[in-house]
């Protein structure tokens, strides 16, 4: 039950999906064993498991620390590291003076005065569209243009191509003699 110790200390338990290596690399149980225990307290909903990189993950829920706490019959100050909480670094607080690593914001803007599209006003490089041959190189195609879909022989293309590339008509055939 080194195993279920060890779980209960962190919270987190991993194991290379490899069912013939013969230690695990943390506990001194066979890692067959190791995937066991943990597939059954998954199915008692004890454990919530993930998989990534040819890897388990199993994170313990809150039924499995109770369990684990009534098995191993250990005081309820006991608590694995992952809801422990943690020492907050030394830092600038939210809404301290200017500094630090982050560059500083740009202005806030209060009301209605806030642009509308910020710096993507001319993204597309040039005026406004207006009438068509108004700004010569934006026009579209020309009037005239009458795009045709059309496969070989006046038939429509079917598939990928459409031409049929000779497959399909009887007269593409080579007679066999």
């Amino acid at each position: 039950m080194l195993g279920v110790s060890t779980a209960d200390k962190e919270g987190v338990l991993y194991a290379k999906k490899d069912y013939n290596l013969p230690k695990h690399p943390e506990i001194d149980v066979p890692n067959l064993q190791v995937i066991k225990l943990m597939q059954s307290f998954k199915s008692k909903e004890y454990v919530r498991e993930s998989f990534a990189w040819m890897h388990y993950y199993w994170y313990l829920t809150n039924d499995g620390i109770e369990y684990l706490r009534t098995y191993l019959n250990l005081p309820s100050e006991i608590v694995p590291a992952t809801l422990k909480k943690s020492a907050k670094p030394l830092g600038r607080p939210m809404g301290g003076p200017p500094g630090g690593d982050r560059p500083p914001r740009g202005p806030r803007f209060e009301g209605g005065d806030r642009p509308r599209f910020g710096d993507r006003e001319g993204y597309r490089g040039g005026p406004p569209r207006g009438a068509p041959g108004e700004f010569g190189d934006k026009a579209g195609a020309p009037a005239e243009f009458q795009p045709s879909f059309r496969g070989s022989g006046g038939r429509p293309g079917f598939g990928r191509g459409g031409g049929g590339g000779g497959y399909g008509s009887g007269s593409a055939r080579p007679a066999l003699e």
